[in-house]
């Protein structure tokens, strides 16, 4: 009987230290969460310092810096498609003070590279989606079409005689024109660049015939008159080109390319300090100055919880997953 009453006390006093420890932990984490940030907060991105993904980064990073009190640091990490940065942030800690500005590239990613070390919707957080950026459909302007119609014509009468550009295999704008192939069946070759400047420079000098391309780097040649636009690739007009019809007024409906950037972190990152950020960003993307910077880019602030933003990026895995495998591409 004194042996059954000393094991039970001894339960007991475990049950009382275990829930002691929970609530101190409970208690650590909910100031962590309060006061964050505390220190210095790193925003990781996947590519070179100027692009797109760069500079929605660093328009996000000042807003929040001013909006929670301690430097948001932008920091390139560029290589193997933005990979190398995504599984670093995978593998740091889950504490809010490591963010990945993630593209639509990572989530083509996701099927193009088959030996990956993570999964996007499972390894990490979703946080706040910034800005979409449209794909615009251009054409040379010796091609002897004015729609989207018209070029789905014109190259159904001339089988293999018309070759769209991209930036590189396994980019969204390399995907795009694989999804555009895959709906219209068209007989026409793809021919991968390093870049979308060269890529440009030979749809301009008529070497290739069409291109599905970020609006900023292609808006500029549009406006010089080196070459045609026919479509936007989102289901909405982009307000930087009002009068130019959607894949989808063409006569493609469902068709929504966009690029897009948002911030992520490792997974299990703590909910009050994913809703701390998303406010923030919210908050900055309601700002005027904010929408007009990301509006000269070509960009179109986006408005998410992190729930909308997650499910958002699962969507686009399962969407680029059959038009990757479509296309054949593959990179190890």
């Amino acid at each position: 009987m004194q042996h059954s009453k000393f094991f039970r006390a001894l339960r007991t006093g475990a049950t009382l230290v275990a829930a002691v420890a929970g609530a101190l932990t409970f208690a650590a984490a909910t100031q962590a969460q309060t006061s964050y940030p505390d220190k210095a907060v790193r925003v990781i991105v996947g590519f070179s310092a100027g692009g797109t993904t760069d500079v929605v980064a660093r328009v996000l990073a000042k807003e929040l810096t001013d909006a929670l009190g301690q430097s948001f640091i932008v920091e390139n990490k560029p290589g193997a498609s933005s990979n190398i940065a995504t599984e670093y942030v995978v593998r740091a800690p889950a504490d809010g003070y490591t963010l990945l500005m993630m593209a639509v590239t990572s989530t083509i990613n996701q099927t193009l590279y088959p030996n990956l070390k993570f999964d996007v919707t499972k390894d990490l957080t979703a946080v706040a989606l910034g800005a979409k950026v449209p794909n615009l459909l251009v054409v040379n302007p010796k091609v002897p079409v004015n729609s989207v119609q018209e070029l789905v014509d014109y190259a159904r009468k001339n089988p293999g005689k018309l070759n769209f550009a991209s930036s590189g295999s396994g980019t969204s704008i390399h995907m795009a024109g694989e999804l555009f192939k895959l709906q219209t069946k068209l007989d026409v070759a793809h021919i991968p660049y390093k870049g979308s400047s060269p890529a440009l420079t030979d749809l301009v000098g008529g070497q290739v015939q069409f291109m599905f391309d970020n609006m900023p780097s292609a808006w500029p040649q549009v406006q010089a008159g080196k070459l045609k636009p026919l479509a936007v690739t989102t289901l909405t007009r982009s307000p930087n080109a009002p009068a130019l019809p959607t894949m989808a007024e063409s006569g493609f409906p469902g068709f929504d390319v966009s690029s897009w950037f948002g911030l992520m972190a490792p997974a299990k990152t703590p909910a009050a300090i994913v809703d701390k950020i998303n406010a923030a960003v919210l908050k900055a993307l309601a700002k005027p100055d904010v929408q007009k910077r990301l509006l000269d880019l070509g960009a179109v602030p986006q408005d998410m919880t992190p729930a909308e933003f997650g499910a958002f990026v699962q969507k686009e895995v399962d969407t680029w997953g059959p038009v990757v495998k479509a296309s054949g591409a593959t990179v190890d």
